[in-house]
Order: structure tokens, then sequence, then C-alpha cells
């Protein structure tokens, strides 16, 4: 594998010469420049790594250059390098973001070992950097229907506030990705961002992992724990499915949202935070507090702002963009080569109801990426994964035009080999016995042909 290029800023000749020769000895590029502004003019010319940068240089100085090259080119590694070194200007060129500092003279073993060393933590912080706008990008919220046009208006609303949010939708269609997106779009983007899924939290752990506790509250409580509220102090707290939070808590995060403090577990000392709190639920609340399951003062205070997230079924339009995305995701995540879907494809997966929402559409998709492996995904490859589905195209379910395809298919074989049941059975890649089962279920028999 080719290796990096490093870039040498000094005004020494000779320690461009040698430093130069030293590295490229070792396969890396190298470049060179005689002084900050052509290392500069260098940094645009091509993909720099690393750069080894002196001090103290005539016009602008070393430290100078890494200032301009941490704002423009964040991911690029710098060793500073000099002759004249000294405490002050070793911790100035640390905070302004150089990974080591070299002494002139040095050995060329101890810069070899640096540069090695800085590529790997710079190698690493770019690959720390690809995940997260990876993860950042799997997480996007897809859609251009008038239905996610009106969400993404009620979030860009909502998210300047400081507003509590209840976010209600069926399961599958997003609510965390909204929450997200309201943290994301308001002045507390750069703080917290904690998620808790009341619905996976047993009853006697939730108010532990909400407020926290002192070791020896209870059994098993080996340790102090920090809760969810003091983790998102300063920044947003996420409930997830707060319709299944018991009345108990709910008296007690009522009183935390009026007061904005708690005690941990086993604790008297009183803790304050300040803390946004996004909730959401699949369930209508209002029906929930009917039947006495919810607070109705606790409901007050979470739905300031209500955020409706509408179901697949009432966005169908999304679907091909949500395909294009999801296709293009799994195929870098398994590395397939790239995957494309027919139009009658797409047409089948529009025609389905999607009970799950967009999570179903994503795992659908998923799966066909991995087990298909022709480039183009088409209509006989989602056909058996929604054979039961309630998946209608004209006025037929899917599934009863997959019988009638195969139907088909059976009868065009045994015409085309003169009704010889083992030479129909090797073109369709089934055995023998499996066609006759078939053909018995089908009702198929040779006269049909004469009809």
């Amino acid at each position: 594998m080719k290796k990096p290029t490093i870039l040498i800023i000094d005004d020494d000749p000779e320690i461009l010469k040698q430093v130069s020769g030293l590295l490229e000895d070792e396969g890396y590029n190298t470049l060179t420049a005689s002084d900050g502004k052509t290392g500069i003019t260098r940094l645009g010319e091509k993909a720099i790594a690393l750069v080894l940068l002196d001090v103290y240089m005539p016009g602008m100085t070393g430290l100078e250059v890494i200032s301009y090259i941490k704002a423009t080119h964040p991911d690029t590694g710098v060793i500073m390098i000099s002759g004249q070194a000294d405490i002050e200007t070793a911790v100035k060129a640390t905070k302004l973001g150089a990974l080591d500092f070299i002494e002139k003279p040095f050995q060329p073993d101890r810069l070899l070992v640096s540069v090695k060393n800085v590529l790997k933590m710079v190698d690493l912080t770019s690959e720390n950097v690809r995940l997260a706008r990876e993860i950042k990008r799997s997480r996007i919220m897809i859609g251009q229907s008038p239905p996610m046009k009106k969400l993404w208006e009620q979030i860009m609303k909502a998210a300047p506030s400081r507003g509590r949010v209840l976010i209600f939708g069926e399961n599958g269609t997003g609510k965390e990705l909204v929450a997200a997106a309201i943290h994301e779009n308001s002045a507390l983007r750069r703080r917290p961002f904690v998620k808790l899924n009341c619905a996976a939290i047993p009853k006697d752990l939730i108010e532990s992992e909400l407020f926290g506790h002192e070791k020896g509250a209870f059994t098993g409580a080996t340790a102090r724990k920090e809760g969810r509220f003091e983790l998102a102090d300063g920044g947003s707290l996420l409930l997830d499915e707060i319709g299944d939070m018991s009345l108990e808590t709910q008296a007690k995060l009522l009183r935390v949202l009026e007061e904005r403090e708690f005690e941990r577990l086993g604790s008297k000392v009183t803790t304050k935070v300040d803390v946004r709190v996004i909730a959401s639920t699949n369930k209508v609340l209002t029906e929930e507090i009917k039947k006495g399951n919810f607070r109705q003062d606790l409901y007050f205070r979470i739905s300031v702002i209500p955020v409706h997230i509408p179901p697949l079924r009432e966005r169908k339009e999304d679907i091909p963009l949500l395909v294009h995305h999801f296709i293009h995701l799994f195929c870098q995540e398994n590395n397939k080569p790239p995957k494309e879907m027919s139009d009658g494809a797409v047409k089948v997966l529009m025609s389905y109801h999607w009970p799950g929402n967009v999570r179903e559409l994503k795992n659908l998709v998923e799966r066909l990426v991995i087990m298909t492996d022709e480039d183009t995904i088409k209509e006989g490859d989602i056909a058996p994964l929604l054979s039961e589905a309630k998946v209608v195209i004209g006025d037929k379910p899917l599934s009863e035009l997959v019988e009638d395809f195969e139907k088909s298919l059976i009868r065009s074989e045994l015409d085309r080999t003169g009704w010889n049941v083992s030479q129909a059975a090797s073109r369709l890649g089934i055995d023998r016995a499996n066609l006759h089962r078939k053909m018995r279920r089908y009702e198929i028999h040779r006269e049909e042909k004469e009809e």
C-alpha cells in the first residue's frame, strides 16, 4: 500500500534534504517548503497526512502556520521541530494542535518513531470522524412528502425553544430520530443528548436509571451511579415510550420537572439539574389518562409542544427515497457492490401497508441487499418476503399474484418439455417430487393445455 504524503516546512535547506531523504527511504511521499507561505500553498496541492513544521522561520512563524493548518485542515497531523526549543513554545504548539515536539538536532530513529506514532493517531482520528459521519448519515430523516414537510416545520419551530416536547407516533416511525433532530437544531446541540427507553427498564430499576443511586442503596448497588438526569445536565433527555412508565415513577418525574431537583436513591443530598425533557410514546396518552394509567398533570407538563409523526402508509411517496438511502447505506456496511431496485420492485413496496413503518422497510431492504446476488433487486426477490403480507396490486393481493405467476411458469415449462416432468423440474431448479406437489396444489393437468 502506498504510504501517505508528508510535508516538511523548514527554512534550512539541509534539514529539508535530510528529512525528505530519510522519509522517502521509508516509502513515504514528501513535499518541501522553505517558508510558511510556501508551505500553506503546498497544503492545497494534494492530500497531506502529516506536516513536519519548524517553529522559527522568517515571515510566518511555525505557530502561525499551525494555526492556519488546524483551521483549514483539521485532520492533518503536525509535528513541530525546533533548534531553539523551550517549554513555553512547546506548550503553545501543543495547545494549537501539535501532536509531538522534536528538538534539533534529532536522531533519525526518534523522528521516524514520532512520524509512525502520529500517523497512527491521524488514522484513528480520521476513522472516528468517518464513523461518526456514517452514524449521523444513517440516522438522518428522509422524505419530501407533504406530511414530512409539515413534520420538519414542527421540528424547526420546536427546536430553538426550551419548551418540553411530546412526540407521538406508531412503532417504527422514527420517534428517536425526531428527538435527535430537535436536539441538534437547538442551542443545546453541543451539550449531552441522553436517552432512556422507559419500556425496556424493569419497574424496580427505572428510578435508579433516572435519578442514580448511592453505593448500598439496594441489593446489587455496589457502587455509586449517576442517573440519566445528571448525565443530561445542561442538555436534552429523551424519555422514550413514557406511556409505559409506572404511576409511582411518574409522580417522582413530575416533581423533578416542577422543581428541577432530585435525590439519588439512598441519598438525602439534593441535586439540581437543568435538563430539557423530550418525551415520546406510541400510546394515546389521553386514553391512558381515562384508564388511570397516566397522570393528567404529568401529561400537561410534558406536552407543551406536541409533535406527531405520520406512519409510512400516509407518506408512501417517500418510499423510493428511503429505499435508495437504505440500499446505499447497507451496501457500504456489508461491503457489497452498489445495487439498485427495479421500478417494479419499488411499485410492490409502495403497494404494501407497512404496519412496522420505516423500521420494517429498513429491515427488509437490509435483508435484500445481503441476500440478493444480482446488482438489481427485482419483484421476484421481494415477493417471497412479502407473500403473506397484505400487498395489493390492482385488484389482487401479492400472494395471489405470486401463485398465478408460479402456476403459469410451471405450465410453460411443462409445455416446453412435452410434459416431461423430470426435464421441467430441472429447468425450474427444483426436484421432481417438489414439482409433482406443486402440480397437485395448483391442479395442473395435461388436459388443461388443450382447453
